[in-house]
């Protein structure tokens, strides 16, 4: 029997889960995050808890853990972003390499899409660093596909990084089809 996962919205109090899953994504996937160990490390407990505290509450940004039996096993982060226009984003996704077999990216994918939708969102977007080729297979699976939107990744310039794009479905358009 597998099991169970859930996913919820970070509360108020979660700054240390917000931490140890932080550190266990930049430990375990270096490379597919804009921050280093280091930066996470070096940041102070209150941090997190100012970071859990507001996304708690938030209606532009907030993260979502994905529980295994009750314990935590994956983050994601959705948030709008306004410079010329207002994009829905989902990023710095990470799940536990043990429970990665059980869909728990896809289950934190949609539940953050979900609610970005929910707050108004026809696109959801997503930065995917070129040289991931697995985070790139993965969000493709899930529907996102290219814009021709290209950067150089603020950590490491000589790398760069694509932005995908997924089409929101609608609970109308899902039933008619």
């Amino acid at each position: 029997m597998s099991p169970s996962l859930t996913v919820r919205r970070i509360a108020a109090d979660q700054g240390a889960v917000l931490r140890e899953l932080r550190t266990a994504s930049l430990r375990e996937a270096p490379y597919a995050f804009g921050e280093t160990l280091e930066d996470a490390l070096s940041a102070d407990a209150a941090t997190f808890d100012v970071a859990a505290a507001d996304r708690a509450i938030s209606a532009s940004a907030t993260s979502f853990i994905l529980y295994t039996e009750g314990h935590p096993a994956g983050l994601i982060e959705a948030h709008f972003e306004y410079t010329l226009a207002r994009r829905a984003f989902v990023g710095e996704l990470w799940v536990a390499p043990a429970v990665r077999h059980l869909r728990g990216g896809e289950l934190l994918v949609n539940t953050a899409s979900d609610w970005l939708a929910g707050a108004g969102a026809a696109e959801i977007y997503a930065w995917v660093a070129d040289a991931n080729r697995n985070a790139m297979r993965f969000y493709e699976r899930l529907g996102f596909g290219p814009t021709g939107e290209h950067t150089r990744t603020a950590r490491a310039p000589d790398q760069s990084e694509s932005l995908l794009v997924r089409q929101v479905q609608r609970a109308s358009q899902a039933s008619s089809q």
